[in-house]
């Protein structure tokens, strides 16, 4: 821990302990908004490769890919990425190899991020890969487990898996048990690695990172680029205070955001946000968020369950709303969306697009207008239309989104900014080149600050912005000059000339 912490300090950066919450990651000097306060490689990381969709287990790229003729389960996009990767590789290769076609099947992603953590310890142990103060296996031992917090449905589950494991290493120095116990620790501390637009791509185990606790209100955000974990600040923040992340999706209510963190990461939030629960500001947001509008079309008063609860009042005009209307609305909302989502599935979009505009039709009808429930349909039915290339009306549900998420997301937050930049390649695709400077430069506003401005995605959107502003400003230089010069002008002077 000592050299960790001397190497921290260099970052501006140490590790304290904080009541109830343990290990922290505190500044020791200030930081400035879009700051990179700290970045790590993975300890071990895998795509999220599937039947039907891998990944290059170097960098995580889609295309040129080609299977390892060896053990047919890992996939590589060149000769770069296999021979960066081959001392850990030869190993797993050697071990998935001795595997029958069925086990190979068996083998997820978690197993292989297993399976790769232990044989970096052992390489690194052997000293043919590096140790150093952020990348070594102590770090991984550190992390905390929350064994005795898991039920016993889960603990068979890790039990699985580590036997699994246990059969590819034939390890006997390892327990079944010590490989639960690590199982439980990716459970609480892996990240899901993702691209710049936040579509996930792998998982990867950031010993480092991971003494970063949550908050509902974080002072800072974590981005990947390639498999590089980057935390920057979204905010000035002071000598000495906590830096947090947030672990989970923000949007939602605080009991929803609660329900969230308690089952995936054993704790209970106490967080600015989460330590107004039951507080009547807090209750009127996750009414608007997650609850009814008043049947008046007229009154935008929100719904709270009445002490007989036969249904929902409203608060502003004290009108009841029947609990077995309700339920009727959310039944036919269930059977739809499951229609819905395979439909998409199977990438029937015409279809799925037609059931996502009943379903939008229903929670108009049953939900506040920044309801998250009809903003995740929304931007479904934005999806969708792009890939019906009806881009159109895919703008103007995006246009729909944008209220919404100022709403719910902090203003330096990567998916309004995101959200923007799909708003601002929409218009710009339209012709509607004023508006697209407009979103395209709150996109950079905000995503400066996330993403920083040296990576590809960054760089493609700032040319993207310059371009849009050339383009404007060669419509106005010949509408200006059309208006001087119109042609009869022209033909006039010709004729006056002869």
């Amino acid at each position: 821990m000592e050299d960790l912490q001397s190497a921290l300090l260099e970052r501006g950066l140490t590790v304290s302990t904080i009541p109830e919450k343990g290990r922290s990651l505190v500044t020791t000097r200030d930081f400035s908004p879009g700051e990179v306060i700290i970045s790590q490689e993975p300890y071990a990381s895998v795509p999220n490769n599937s039947s039907v969709d891998s990944r290059c287990d170097g960098c995580l790229k889609s295309s040129n890919l080609k299977r390892c003729s060896a053990c047919q389960v890992v996939w590589y996009c060149g000769s770069t990425c296999q021979k960066s990767e081959w001392n850990l590789h030869r190993l797993e290769c050697h071990a998935l190899s001795r595997l029958n076609k069925d086990r190979q099947k068996s083998v997820t992603p978690s197993i292989r991020l297993m399976v790769k953590l232990y044989l970096r310890r052992k390489l690194q142990s052997e000293k043919i890969i590096p140790t150093t103060p952020a990348d070594n296996f102590k770090l991984v031992e550190d992390l905390v487990s929350h064994m005795s917090d898991i039920d016993e449905k889960q603990l068979v589950l890790y039990a699985q898996m580590a036997n699994l494991v246990n059969l590819i290493l034939q390890w006997p120095e390892i327990s079944i048990k010590e490989i639960a116990e690590n199982f439980s620790k990716l459970a609480c501390n892996a990240h899901t690695i993702c691209d710049s637009e936040l579509r996930p791509l792998g998982t990867g185990l950031y010993p480092v990172i991971s003494i970063i606790n949550h908050s509902c209100l974080p002072n800072s955000v974590l981005v990947f680029e390639g498999r590089l974990a980057v935390v920057r600040a979204v905010q000035h923040i002071p000598k000495g205070t906590e830096v947090l992340i947030s672990y989970i999706e923000t949007a939602g209510s605080t009991m929803t955001r609660q329900k969230a963190l308690k089952e995936q990461y054993l704790f209970t939030c106490r967080c600015p946000r989460c330590i107004k629960v039951g507080q009547y500001d807090d209750i009127r947001e996750s009414a608007i968020l997650e609850g009814y509008r008043c049947k008046d079309n007229g009154c935008s008063g929100l719904l709270l369950r009445d002490s007989d609860d036969t249904g929902f009042i409203c608060q502003q005009c004290r009108l009841l709303r029947n609990k077995e209307e309700i339920k009727q609305i959310a039944s036919e909302l269930n059977f739809l969306s499951d229609q819905a989502i395979k439909s998409t599935s199977s990438g029937h979009y015409q279809e799925a697009t037609s059931m996502y505009k009943m379903i939008e039709k229903l929670q108009t009808k049953l939900c506040h207008s920044f309801s998250i429930n009809l903003m995740r349909t929304r931007e479904a039915l934005l999806k969708n239309l792009m890939e019906l290339q009806e881009w159109r009306e895919a703008l103007a549900y995006c246009r729909l989104t944008i209220p919404v998420y100022e709403r719910i997301y902090p203003g330096f937050h990567p998916l309004l900014g995101l959200q923007y930049y799909t708003c601002g390649k929409l218009e710009w695709l339209l012709g509607d080149t004023e508006d697209a400077i407009k979103s395209l430069t709150k996109a950079v506003d905000i995503l400066r600050i996330t993403h920083g401005t040296n990576t590809l995605f960054m760089k493609e959107l700032l040319i993207k912005l310059e371009e849009a502003h050339a383009e404007a400003s060669y419509k106005l230089s010949s509408k200006m000059s059309s208006k001087i010069y119109p042609l009869d002008y022209f033909c006039k002077i010709d004729v006056c000339y002869h």
